[in-house]
């Protein structure tokens, strides 16, 4: 990914109450850090836990109207600006749309997904005939990955 490309850190699902505070659902740990978003155009006020996500006042927002229309609006920052990782760390954004090989150099396709059921993350990979296979995100399934490719596991590849 770009150093610069846009990450959405959360996204806008509705208003809350009249004074222009916004419902989020949001995909970090620690949105508090952030206070500009979308190249400036958006400042972060103030952000508290709500019932099915966060609840934000933006700056800019000054009114349920504004806060309605802004429904769907993704919170973005750059590659850039978040903190960086340990070893054996990853950030979701960095691993979606890497091209997969297995470790008998088989083109496996790209990745298309990250879910996290319970138990860890696990990566959906789309072949390039549309079907779509599962693997954890283990090192005895992905043994290495970097910016350019994910290799997995050739006893985890179905087919």
């Amino acid at each position: 990914m770009p150093k610069d490309a846009p990450v959405t850190l959360a996204v806008i699902i509705g208003a809350h109450g009249v004074t222009g505070e916004v419902r989020l659902k949001v995909f970090t740990e620690d949105l508090k850090s952030y206070q500009r978003f979308n190249d400036g155009t958006l400042t972060l006020k103030s952000v508290r836990p709500g019932s099915n996500g966060a609840i934000a006042r933006i700056a800019e927002i000054n009114d349920r109207n504004a806060a309605e229309a802004l429904r769907g609006t993704e919170l973005t920052v750059p590659r850039s600006a978040l903190p960086p990782l340990d070893e054996g760390e990853y950030y979701h954004t960095d691993l979606l749309d890497l091209p997969a090989v297995s470790t008998t150099g088989e083109d496996l396709g790209r990745v298309v997904a990250i879910d996290d059921f319970g138990a860890g993350d696990v990566i959906e990979i789309e072949r390039p005939d549309g079907k779509r296979f599962m693997v954890p995100m283990r090192p005895e399934a992905v043994p290495e990955w970097d910016a350019e490719r994910m290799v997995v596991a050739a006893e985890f590849v179905t087919a």
